[in-house]
């Protein structure tokens, strides 16, 4: 009897503990998305970057992640789960300091793009490591703790934005104008903030080093010996036994099968494949990672100070916080498809108001292209903003004069208040664009969103993050690892997560473009439209997996096929 309780406690221990460093990892994963927001602020006024690099910085996270998650499945498959969750821990700290002693743009996107590799490293493998370790009682609130700790990292890196944002703008305040000394503050506020998180990445590459591989990998490999005792750290006896008995059962009948013809396109691999790819592509397509990077840029488009932004950012990641420690509870007791209907509804509801809101918002701003156009003399701009030459201010409102240019390479974007105390346009040529045209791209005159408008819209971000937290940000995870069989799954996990991060990318990329040429109601309702396919896809297609094991989740797309097979023949 002492002996049982002995064990048992040592597993509860140990599952304790795995699921910490797993945590940790996702702390990672959300530091990786979130701490660019507050970033974006200044790392521009440091650093000379386009409007174009400015997205890449963004976008290589999620570029580096999906160039990761491909080559990770193979790789976890090679030399193990555990020896794979030490180097994306590796990889995230080198990272860091690449980052944080960059000086022109490559080095900075090539430090953002090691970042996001480590972070696609860690999206496939510590899942992965979950669904192999925790039992199918205890396998939907582990995994729904990788994603608590997700956010965690996401509401951190906003908290980090923001003390260093605040140190930021008051060195600016007391700098009087002072040019290096406001550049000096600016500078040590984004390297600050990266840095800020390499502790956690140092805690995530020691502590993955004292876990277990995981059982069903090593049964693949015909350990199972050492299979039996990883179990028996996690599980009570009982629950090794019989797990056990499932992997070897199952392993036995896929060893008596052709082996050349276990691949992922056979009958039935097809449908569990494909609805995880489905449903990892339409997570992305909800505008949540750009949400997340450029949530700061948004409040700020929609009224907001910059210190009420940052503040704005920070609430709206804590709901994210809170409504994932809410989902924990709730994917065991409720089920994966409850949640991700409830969760896609609420998200189209906030995307099309938050649409909305700004469609409002810009049907009042004027072209004043031509004129800016006219403005321009040897190659440069000096315009203040002359209500003759613009256009009054409506209802004695601040106005915004919006200006993108380019001279020859790259878009710039230009913004000049009309509260400032000397508002005033100033475009010039820097550097190596000396010499080349001036092309004036676009130009809008308006008035600047109340602060009232911004909070408004940090309203519908926040109702848009508690769904999606309750929905797609908890399920996609147990989806993702467990509609794949065993055979394939870090495989299939890895090309679902290369749609997942591409789309991601690509989002992220042509999102200030976008915002720029069509306004930022056009990027909501297009989230918003991509969302509805999404709930319609939880509600017809996606099957209930809760309290089912891996095992028995194979089984039954196994005897689909077998069914499909017979009614054809």
């Amino acid at each position: 009897m002492n002996a049982e309780r002995s064990g048992s406690s040592s597993a509860a221990f140990y599952s304790r503990y795995l699921l910490f460093i797993a945590g940790v990892g996702g702390l990672l994963y959300g530091a990786d998305i979130g701490i660019i927001a507050a970033a974006l602020l200044y790392v521009g006024k440091t650093i000379e970057l386009t409007l174009e690099q400015t997205s890449l910085i963004v976008a290589a996270v999620l570029g580096g992640s999906m160039v990761s998650s491909l080559a990770t499945g193979v790789l976890a498959d090679w030399v193990g789960r555990r020896k794979t969750m030490i180097l994306s821990g590796l990889m995230f700290i080198v990272s860091v300091g690449v980052i944080v002693f960059s000086r022109d743009f490559t080095t900075l996107f090539a430090g953002r793009l090691l970042q996001g590799m480590s972070g696609g490293v860690i999206a496939v493998v510590v899942p992965l490591y979950l669904a192999e370790c925790l039992s199918a009682g205890s396998r939907g609130r582990g995994t729904a703790i990788f994603q608590f700790f997700l956010t965690f990292g996401i509401v951190a890196a906003a908290l980090i934005g923001y003390l260093y944002t605040r140190q930021a703008e008051t060195a600016v305040a007391m700098a009087h104008g002072n040019v290096d000394m406001i550049r000096a503050a600016q500078n040590h506020a984004w390297r600050g903030m990266f840095l800020a998180v390499i502790y956690p990445g140092l805690i995530f590459f020691g502590g993955s080093f004292l876990l277990s591989e995981t059982p069903r990998w090593l049964v693949r490999k015909g350990k199972t010996e050492e299979a039996m005792k990883a179990l028996r750290r996690s599980v009570t006896e009982e629950e090794a036994q019989r797990e056990m008995a499932e992997m070897q059962q199952l392993a036995k009948e896929s060893d008596g099968s052709d082996a050349s013809r276990e691949s992922l396109f056979r009958r039935k691999y097809i449908v569990p494949f494909v609805l995880a790819c489905i449903v990892l592509s339409l997570t992305q397509t909800t505008g949540i990672n750009s949400i997340l990077s450029f949530l700061v840029v948004i409040l700020r488009q929609a009224g907001m100070t910059a210190r009420h932004a940052t503040q704005g950012d920070v609430l709206v990641k804590l709901i994210n916080c809170a409504t994932t420690l809410l989902a924990v509870f709730l994917v065991d007791r409720k089920g994966r498809r409850f949640l991700l209907r409830i969760g896609t509804a609420g998200i189209m509801v906030a995307l099309a108001i938050g649409g909305t809101i700004f469609l409002r918002s810009e049907a009042t701003r004027n072209d004043v292209k031509s004129t800016i156009e006219t403005s321009a003399i040897n190659n440069k701009i000096h315009l203040p903003l002359d209500q003759a030459a613009l256009g009054s201010a409506v209802n004695g409102r601040v106005m915004a004069l919006t200006v993108a240019y380019s001279y020859g390479h790259g878009e710039h974007l230009a913004t000049v208040l009309s509260d400032t105390d000397h508002p005033v346009l100033d475009v010039a040529p820097e550097g190596n664009e000396t010499g080349a045209p001036l092309v004036i791209y676009r130009a809008f005159y308006g008035p600047v969103p109340t602060e009232q408008t911004g909070w408004l819209v940090a309203g519908c971000l926040g109702l848009f993050i508690m769904s999606y937290a309750v929905g797609p940000g908890v399920v996609v995870w147990l989806t993702l690892s467990e509609l794949m069989p065993t055979r394939i799954r870090s495989t299939g996990m890895g090309i679902a997560l290369l749609l997942n991060q591409g789309i991601s990318t690509a989002i992220a990329g042509v999102f200030l473009p976008v915002v720029g040429n069509h306004g930022y109601s056009a990027m909501f309702f297009f989230w918003a439209g991509c969302t509805a396919l999404y709930y319609l896809t939880a509600t017809f297609w996606l099957p209930e997996t809760r309290g089912k094991s891996l095992e028995e989740i194979e089984m039954h797309f196994d005897k689909g096929s077998h069914r499909e097979a017979a009614a054809s023949s």
